[in-house]
């Protein structure tokens, strides 16, 4: 049984929507994106009470009349301080930190469309790499932050996910026909050099693009992925087996192109940053357009609704590190809710949380290999959807797939048919 009581409510600026919350790993801090400019705003989450701290960008103008990938072009991305109260953010004018003692600028100038700290904080990892004075998505930068010197890292997109057991990230290689879901080591600098991304061989293959960044559980064993540009999901998958455990649209599947302005619309009220998985294990929380929050046992694939704050439709939702709830509404309302439950049973040798993300990361890691540095992903990785895995040679060689299939295999299939009557 779980019982949800608002406990604090506050209003963000003069009532401006937010998209997104991001809580601190550690602290009792939030990252609030504001929907109607390029601006990202502090709040303190803690001790039941909301408080805006500062912002970064508050003064920029609004977005206007700016929409779709143009929009999201401007949505400047932040990462938080694995430790530490900081905040990164990559404005228009290049890179900029919050901490308690105001705004500072940081680093050379240059400007990333995503950001994330290394999991022990020494370096900040941007994509993508503008070492060569562009936009390379082939590669990314990892900048130290002791010395400021930036370096050459792999590419990747949308964000970075950090496993609670340690060691161990997922991020996102998309494209339009595919989008990876890469593992990689993390693997600590000597002193002299920052900490890097070893690329493993095992990864997940999504349909498709336009997905967010992974979110894991609090005890590594399940995470999930919201996506995608052609269809209104949140996908469901064990670790470290990958076995996909829940795949549910959200409202009407995609009913083909040309999309009519209805689904359009349905599409365009779920908001994209909605899920976040409970401290208590196996537990999803995802917000709806209508107000009311899912509690999704993913292993049941049982929901439980429940009424959520008595405002307009939720725009985002976060669990703060205590466990307690956080939404964000289209009126520009922030609500703190508690979450009761009746406890598990637990007994002395019942493993806790971080012991049981420590065994299914280790677990992970001692399963799959490195990548090498010049690997190719569409050659050298062994990939599933979570039904089904597939070795390179599987793939270079299929030339049949069904209709129901994966629209990434029907493009390999076809393809490879292609080659083979024309060789």
């Amino acid at each position: 049984m779980t019982d949800l009581k608002v406990v604090a409510r506050a209003l963000v600026g003069d009532g401006c929507s937010v998209e997104r919350l991001v809580c601190h790993p550690r602290l009792p801090l939030v990252a609030c994106w504001d929907s109607e400019r390029p601006a990202v705003r502090i709040w303190d989450c803690g001790g039941e009470q909301l408080r805006e701290l500062g912002a970064v960008g508050a003064e920029a103008e609004v977005y206007g009349d700016i929409v779709g990938w143009h929009r999201m072009e401007l949505t400047p991305a932040a990462a938080w301080h694995p430790e530490q109260a900081l905040l990164v953010v990559a404005t228009a004018e290049g890179l900029r930190q919050w901490t308690p003692d105001g705004v500072s600028a940081v680093g050379d100038g240059s400007s990333y469309h995503c950001l994330a700290f290394s999991p022990d904080g020494h370096a900040l990892w941007a994509s993508p790499s503008g070492r060569e004075g562009g936009d390379d998505w082939e590669s990314s930068d990892v900048i130290d932050l002791g010395s400021g010197a930036v370096s050459a890292g792999p590419g990747w997109d949308t964000g970075i996910a950090t496993h609670p057991g340690g060691g161990l990230v997922a991020t996102l290689v998309s494209d339009q026909g595919a989008t990876h879901c890469l593992f990689a080591r993390t693997e600590a600098g000597d002193g002299a050099a920052p900490t890097v991304m070893r690329r493993l061989r095992h990864a997940l293959i999504l349909d498709c693009d336009g997905y967010e960044a992974p979110v894991f559980s609090a005890d590594g064993r399940h995470f999930a992925i919201r996506g995608n540009a052609y269809g209104n999901y949140v996908e469901v998958f064990e670790f470290p087996s990958l076995r996909r455990v829940l795949f549910t649209p959200l409202g009407d599947p995609s009913p083909g192109y040309p999309y009519p302005q209805e689904w359009l619309d349905q599409m365009k009220s779920w908001p994209r940053h909605n899920l976040a998985f409970a401290t208590r294990p196996g537990i999803l929380w995802i917000a709806t357009p209508g107000g009311s929050l899912l509690e999704v046992d993913v292993e049941t694939r049982e929901a439980t609704e429940h009424n959520g704050p008595p405002e307009s439709r939720l725009t985002a939702l976060t669990v703060t590190r205590s466990g307690e709830l956080l939404t964000a509404t289209a009126g520009g309302q922030l609500f703190l809710l508690s979450v009761l439950t009746s406890p598990a049973p637990t007994t002395a040798n019942t493993p806790n949380s971080h012991e049981l993300a420590k065994t299914a990361a280790t677990a992970f890691l001692a399963a799959t290999s490195e990548l090498p540095t010049d690997s190719d992903l569409e050659s050298d990785l062994i990939v599933t959807d979570g039904t089904r895995t597939w070795e390179a040679d599987d793939l270079s060689t299929v030339t049949e797939a069904a209709p129901t299939d994966p629209t990434w295999l029907q493009l390999r299939a076809a393809v490879n048919k292609i080659l083979t009557e024309g060789a």
